[in-house]
């Protein structure tokens, strides 16, 4: 089988590009050709542009066009809506990172706001909202196209299927793919040594992690003999390839309010842009990640964003419990046994779960054990399997 992967790719930071990598190489590792015509190509994200480069190749010689769309990108939309109009008879597939949505902006504005995207960051925001039934209509006419759509987690399945007006059953859950990765045991447990907490991921806004820190300031005013039993990483890619906008006074802003709140550095510890190789070894030298994710008030406006997140993946793989908000679909990936939740924004509620965790300290080796057992169910080759098995149910088939 071959099939045509439409997707950002590494260098690319982000974490559909480290996802699509992961996917390639496992959906290889099952026999399946997987050519990748975006990669390294620099192509602008205009109907145009990408309408040009997609003339240039041969779609017919694929058994299957896969995309991986989200992250507020649109070029990946952008091509299968012209693969759609232009090669009726290639199976279209994707993988929808971010639902209830596809893509959560529109792909292109008509006539003169056109040029919108010129213009300040809150009157873009604005058009972009009026323009927002265009382009759910638009988002819904390709999902109808597409012969198979998949999403990271059932709970994210489903309200696609709701918000796309697809029949039940339309969208297929796979879990995000994990590497298999060697067991190790866990640091020295509380009350015996200090319990050791990771944030792991890229550092932006919207990963809430200002409330971890207002946590962990709240709990050691509350317990001052705290201070020596718990300490935090923040851990991660520091200049993340992101579509909805960033702010690169971020990170100093965690500084500043870290200094605030009194946390020493022998508390709260930095390890940014980690290098792939040494992820495992960090994930695996603490007691639990935290992911305190908070949803985008301005987003809510369109819709809810139900994905999930590679760290989560990460944690499983290296047999670590989780601490997660209820943002995202994080609940449904976190009610396992392997983590507890709390209410996005909420510090208190936070630091009341640091605190069972100091008290209960036998719960660390109960979440790692679940989340073991989930890792070892998610591993690459068993999830490239089952994407393999819906390349091969939708290959040969056109779209009526």
């Amino acid at each position: 089988m071959r099939i045509a992967l439409i997707s950002p790719l590494p260098p690319e930071q982000t974490g559909i590009a480290d996802y699509a990598a992961a996917f390639k190489n496992a959906l290889e590792g099952q026999g399946v050709t997987v050519d990748v015509p975006f990669s390294g190509v620099a192509i602008a994200g205009t109907p145009e542009s990408v309408a040009r480069y997609m003339a240039t190749i041969d779609w017919a010689v694929y058994d299957v066009v896969h995309a991986e769309l989200g992250g507020g990108r649109i070029r990946e939309f952008l091509a299968l809506e012209w693969l759609a109009a232009h090669a009726p008879t290639v199976a279209l597939t994707a993988t929808v990172h971010d639902p209830e949505r596809l893509i959560w902006k529109p792909a292109s504005l008509p006539g003169p706001l056109a040029m919108a995207a010129r213009l300040p960051r809150a009157v873009y925001q604005a058009l972009v909202l009026l323009a927002d039934p265009l382009t759910l209509a638009r988002e819904r006419r390709l999902a109808r196209r597409l012969s198979g759509i998949v999403t990271l987690t059932e709970t994210g399945a489903r309200c696609l299927e709701q918000r796309m007006k697809l029949a039940s059953g339309a969208v297929t859950a796979i879990a995000h793919g994990n590497f298999t990765i060697d067991e190790q045991a866990l640091p020295i447990a509380p009350p015996d040594g200090p319990l050791k907490l990771l944030y792991f991921g890229f550092i932006y806004k919207g990963k809430g992690i200002e409330d971890l820190i207002d946590a962990i300031a709240l709990l050691f005013r509350q317990r001052p003999e705290a201070q020596r039993k718990l300490s935090l990483t923040l851990a991660g890619g520091t200049a993340p390839d992101i579509a909805f906008g960033d702010d690169n006074s971020y990170i100093a802003g965690l500084q500043r309010q870290l200094t605030e709140a009194g946390l020493a550095e022998s508390h709260v510890h930095w390890q940014l842009d980690v290098p792939a190789a040494e992820i495992p070894h960090i994930i695996q030298a603490h007691h639990v990640l935290v992911l305190p994710y908070k949803e985008s008030k301005k987003l809510a406006f369109l819709g809810r964003m139900l994905g999930t997140s590679g760290a989560l993946s990460w944690a499983n793989a290296c047999g670590r419990g989780v601490i997660s908000s209820d943002a995202r679909a994080f609940v449904e990936e976190v009610s396992r046994g392997n983590g507890a939740v709390f209410p996005q924004g909420d510090s208190v509620a936070l630091a009341t779960e640091l605190v069972k965790l100091l008290d209960q300290p036998e719960t660390i080796g109960a979440w790692s054990r679940s989340a073991t057992a989930m890792g070892q169910a998610r591993v690459w080759p068993r999830i490239a399997s089952a994407f393999g098995a819906m390349f091969k149910s939708v290959s040969g088939k056109s779209h009526d």
